[in-house]
This record gives C-alpha cells, structure tokens and sequence, in this order.
C-alpha cells in the first residue's frame, strides 16, 4: 500500500509537458540488404538487313562473378552481362558477343566506372546497313542517372561503340563515328 502511495505521489510531482514541447522524430538511414539484382531480360526481334531476314536476340542476366556497384547507404547490386546474337537466314550465326560494363569503359566517367551497371542494350534499327543498338549504363534504380550509348554492328561484324550526346530528341542523329572494338 505505502509503495502505491509513493508511486502516486510522484506521478503527481512530475512536470507536465506544455503544448510547446517540441517533439522531433528521429529517421534510421536505411541499412544496406542483401544485393539487389536486376530480373533477366530476353529482346528478340527479325529485321531486314543485307536483302534477308536476321534474328537479333538480346539477352541481360545478373551475374554474381561480376563487381558488384554500391550506392551512398552502401547497398551492393549485381552488374549485368548482356549478350547479343544475330542469325542469318539459314540459321547460322553471323554475330555473337556477350557485353559488360568493362567493354563499354572507355566511354563512361569515372563515376559511372565505379557506381553504374549496364543497365540495359535494346534494338532501335538498321541504317545505313548497320545493326544498330542503344545501351545504357545507369546508377542503380535510378530512372535518369544514366549515360547513353549507340553501338552498331557492321556487316562484317565489327563493333562500333560511341556515347550518344544527343539521344536522339530532336529526330536527328548527327554524330560521328568513334572507336571500333
């Protein structure tokens, strides 16, 4: 009874909070999950090209051997490996080469070096007589951090890679060629 009483004796001693109290929440910074991979990715299409038919497939798949990419929580994601296969006509391969990051080094700053995945590598057309191919390589789940590639394949099956500074928005792509692989 005494320790009752004593308990309600001090519950009357407190001080009352005002309605000028201000309360502040405190936010957790989100702590980093297991490493986050982007689902497989099949593009398959039959273009005309050379006075044939042509297959291009197009397939993204995470790969775990891969360096993985952290962002500024330190959450990992898995770098992506993109292969590329046209078919001729009679089924025979003409093309056939599978794509990193590294491989699209040479046209990415530092930044996306280091924190980018290539993200994706889609079909667009054939001009010109090339096969011609936009990829990006982005900052992970990021809709708009990303830096635009073109990449055609020639028809004796060379590579030519360059960073696309227009992207194309006005209709027109005015560039020039850069290095091939």
């Amino acid at each position: 009874m005494i320790a009752l009483a004593c308990l309600l004796g001090l519950g009357a001693c407190k001080e009352k909070k005002t309605t000028d109290d201000i309360i502040v929440s405190r936010q957790e910074t989100p702590k980093p999950q297991a490493p986050i991979r982007m689902q497989e990715y099949r593009q398959a299409t039959d273009v005309d090209w050379k006075g044939a038919k042509y297959h291009v497939e197009i397939v993204r798949t995470p790969v775990d051997s891969l360096p993985m990419v952290k962002d500024e929580i330190g959450q990992q994601y898995i770098d992506n490996r993109i292969l590329v296969v046209v078919t001729r006509p009679d089924s025979t391969v003409f093309f056939r080469k599978s794509f990193s990051k590294s491989s699209f080094a040479p046209y990415l700053d530092d930044d996306y070096r280091k924190t980018g995945i290539l993200e994706a590598m889609i079909f667009e057309q054939v001009a010109d007589g090339r096969l011609e191919f936009a990829v990006s390589v982005a900052h992970p789940q990021s809709e708009d951090e990303f830096i635009p590639l073109t990449m055609k394949v020639e028809q004796d099956g060379s590579v030519t890679i360059k960073r696309d500074e227009n992207m194309d928005t006005f209709g027109n792509d005015q560039d020039s060629e850069d290095d091939g692989v």
